[in-house]
């Protein structure tokens, strides 16, 4: 394989990993020649994915974890050192939007619930992982934010609000960390084919009126942000920190009415 792009030897934690964006990023890793941390709330979906890297010639543990309980992250980390070795790439994909709504309308309750699974957790984990991959001459600390973090949303403010926090957070731990060769950087999608945008996809009229203005005219795929994972956590992106690296078809630098289209 190829050198620019490969992971041999490296241990890689992504959280949320079962489903969507961090299935994709974890089993892409893998194939790149990671060791990859499963984790997710459910071991037995955990087991499943990580059976399936396995069959495909990969390396995977399992360590189940909710992000929101710091005891069980300091868990997640303190048995990926004791199972793997060390940590070297850290992905902090899991999150929540539990309110659909303006957010005028969201409750205390709310507001601590999203902030607290995606920021919160977040800060934890780079707190607890930075110092071990800093210990192994560097690393890779990659958080998945969202679109919704750059621009305004009349119905999803309240994630928006904390995804841009998450882009905030990784340029504080690229200041931090980076004289100990500590790398963070943010991947921002845009609509994705996960289950947090079934609704759309899965309604033709409803995925036609949203992607037409767009310059690509259609939502990703999971395996289009797990490539860039690929790349932050690999030699290609050495250079690399401190950035949020876009990825939405082109919806937040400008539209193309479908007449334009060539």
């Amino acid at each position: 394989m190829p050198t620019l792009f490969d992971l041999t030897g490296k241990v890689a934690i992504v959280t949320g990993s079962t489903k969507g964006i961090g299935l994709a990023i974890a089993r892409r890793m893998a194939e790149h020649g990671a060791t990859v941390v499963v984790s997710s709330r459910k071991a037995d979906v955990c087991e499943t994915v990580a059976a399936d890297i396995r069959a495909e010639g990969g390396k995977a543990v399992v360590i189940p974890c909710h992000v929101g309980r710091k005891e069980e992250l300091q868990a997640l980390v303190d048995k990926t050192v004791a199972q793997c070795g060390g940590i070297d790439i850290v992905v902090a994909n899991a999150g929540i939007n539990p309110y659909f709504g303006p957010a005028a309308g969201a409750s205390d309750e709310v507001f601590d619930r999203i902030m607290g699974t995606n920021v919160r957790s977040n800060f934890w984990l780079a707190n607890m992982t930075c110092p071990h991959m800093a210990a192994r001459g560097g690393g890779s600390f990659i958080v998945i934010s969202s679109i919704a973090g750059i621009v305004g949303q009349p119905k999803i403010g309240m994630y928006g609000i904390s995804k841009a926090a998450d882009m905030a957070l990784i340029r504080n731990i690229a200041v931090e960390w980076g004289p100990s060769n500590v790398r963070a950087n943010a991947i921002v999608p845009g609509l994705v084919r996960t289950d947090f945008a079934r609704a759309l996809w899965e309604d033709p009229e409803r995925y036609k009126r949203t992607t037409s203005s767009a310059p690509l005219q259609r939502i990703g795929e999971p395996d289009e942000i797990a490539g860039a994972a690929v790349y932050l956590a690999s030699p290609a992106a050495s250079f690399t920190t401190g950035h949020s690296l876009v990825i939405d078809g082109g919806v937040t630098i400008g539209t193309v009415a479908p007449s334009e289209g060539v």
